[in-house]
């Protein structure tokens, strides 16, 4: 049974000066079919934007943000399976030299997930762990009890060494963390961000943020996990994929800015919703 998801989001910067930048903020191209109304981002004051598909196929956008506030606005309809992430225990690990080509700089190293500083850890303990699905599952086991959710670890420099030595962080320490984990265990796996509302589950009082997770290719395929959480969940909308959270920033700054105000919504359509539309 499908659902409607009424998402979106206002977030503002102030910058001393024109300032150039990459937003990341528009929901992925495999997506746009689910959407119900346009997802168009707004931007006051009104700037020209140069639209592009990046290396990693996510849509992405060039401003020269003017001296002040700025603010980048969107809000849509999107429609959804309603179907948690999907679970496939079968789903085998393939060798590496038959993975596609395509999936293997899922394998390397990256700006925040050190391959080489976790893989002695990541053989010790996961070595006899049978290969693929349940492996990435105990990774996600793993990560979920070694580090401590909150919101007042957020660390934009922190890597994934650094949450597994601090155990703590916020979902996107979880997500590089298990990343890393399966890229030393051969799995490919790549850092995906988007909307996470709560959807079939108790609602969280705390401010909704975009939220982190990974998919990891096992079989023929890629599959969803969710380390920070833990469980299948219903109703994500992806942005973007990546390496690492590098990039998959909502912005890249070209100079110094300052967040002046941040709202994410992303909740199930019960009664009808007014939407605002781009002229």
């Amino acid at each position: 049974m499908t659902i409607k998801i009424h998402a979106g989001y206002e977030i503002s910067y102030d910058c001393p000066q024109p300032t150039p930048m990459i937003l990341t903020m528009s929901v992925h191209p495999s997506l746009r079919s689910n959407l119900l109304t346009p997802d168009r981002m707004r931007i006051t004051p009104f700037v020209p934007a140069t639209e592009y598909l990046d290396r990693y196929g996510n849509i992405c956008h060039v401003i020269r943000a003017p001296a002040g506030r700025l603010t980048m606005a969107a809000d849509f309809l999107a429609l959804d399976s309603g179907k948690p992430d999907e679970v496939a225990p079968g789903a085998t690990q393939r060798p590496l030299e038959t993975l596609p080509v395509d999936t293997l700089v899922y394998l390397l190293g990256s700006r925040y997930c050190e391959t080489d500083r976790l893989s002695e850890f990541a053989w010790s303990t996961f070595g006899r762990i049978p290969q693929g699905w349940k492996l990435v599952q105990t990774i996600c086991d793993f990560v979920h009890n070694h580090i401590e959710f909150g919101y007042a670890h957020a660390d934009a420099t922190m890597t994934a060494f650094d949450a597994f030595t601090a155990k703590r962080g916020v979902c996107r320490d979880f997500a590089h963390l298990a990343v890393t984990l399966c890229r030393c265990m051969n799995i490919p796996a790549r850092y995906c961000t988007g909307y996470l509302g709560d959807i079939g589950i108790p609602p969280d009082p705390a401010p909704m943020d975009f939220s982190a997770w990974f998919e990891a290719y096992i079989g023929d395929r890629w599959y969803t996990f969710d380390a920070r959480h833990n469980t299948p969940r219903i109703g994500r909308i992806l942005i973007a994929r990546g390496r690492d959270a590098t990039d998959v920033a909502i912005v890249t700054s070209f100079g110094f800015h300052t967040l002046a105000g941040f709202k994410v919504i992303s909740a199930e359509v019960r009664e009808p919703v007014e939407v605002a539309r781009s002229a």
